[in-house]
This record gives C-alpha cells, sequence and structure tokens, in this order.
C-alpha cells in the first residue's frame, strides 16, 4: 500500500490526483487492478472529466447548493457542525474507486481522471492506493 498526503484549501474542494495515484502504484507487477481509498468521513474520491478546470467549479458549486449548510443539522462533534460535510461526502462520492489496469496503466477513458473530494476541508488528509 502507498499513501498519499494532501492539504486542502476549502471547505469543498476536488483535486485530480490522477498522477499522483499513477506514481503510487509505480511497478504493478502483473497487477489487474488499483484500488484508491479515502479513510475520512468527510471526503471520497471519484472519478470524473479532468480536461475542464471549470467542471471542477461546477461541481463544488453543486455539492454546496445540493446539501444546504444553512439547514437545521443536528450533528456537531469537535471540530463544529459539520452534518452538511458527511451529507456531501455520502451523496457525491465513494470512499473508494476500483480501476482497472491494462499494460500497467491506469485504464482511465480519454477524458477521465481520479479526483480527491472534500467537503470538511480545509484539512490534511490521506489518500491510500493499493495495486491488486
Amino acid at each position: 500500500m502507498h499513501e498519499i498526503s494532501l492539504r486542502t484549501e476549502r471547505k469543498t474542494q476536488l483535486i485530480e490526483i490522477t498522477d499522483s495515484v499513477r506514481e503510487a502504484l509505480g511497478g504493478t507487477n502483473g497487477a489487474t487492478a488499483a484500488l484508491v481509498y479515502v479513510p475520512h468521513t468527510t471526503a471520497g474520491v471519484a472519478i470524473n472529466e479532468r480536461i475542464d478546470p471549470e467542471l471542477v467549479t461546477d461541481l463544488e458549486n453543486a455539492f454546496q447548493r445540493v446539501v444546504g449548510d444553512d439547514w437545521e443539522w443536528r450533528h456537531d462533534d469537535a471540530d463544529g457542525p459539520n452534518a452538511p460535510s458527511h451529507a456531501r461526502a455520502s451523496l457525491a462520492s465513494s470512499p473508494q474507486v476500483l480501476i482497472p489496469l491494462r499494460d500497467g496503466s491506469l485504464a482511465l477513458g480519454t477524458y477521465q481522471g481520479v479526483f480527491f473530494c472534500e467537503f470538511d476541508g480545509p484539512r490534511e488528509r490521506k489518500i491510500y492506493v493499493t495495486a491488486l
């Protein structure tokens, strides 16, 4: 298992990590898939278009509109009320993606990239990558 560390800068932020995942895989020694896992309950990982950076902004804005910070939330923890962050992470992403490997490389479509999805930033975050 390889670990990727990153620091997010905003409450809701998508960060493309495709190249970091490729680097973490290194030599795959005959592996047929890559597991990308995020060990956080207010963050996730998703595959989406990586060509147009404006799409990332659109998605960040959509997540904030779909789940409102101003709703009557009951969950509160040591960092303050972050129930909207949990809801966004549950609706918008998954804690993991499984990506097939073709000849040792990520078998992503032409426009696809791997994105870390932050919903409770800014924070220090970890991503685990394993070749299967």
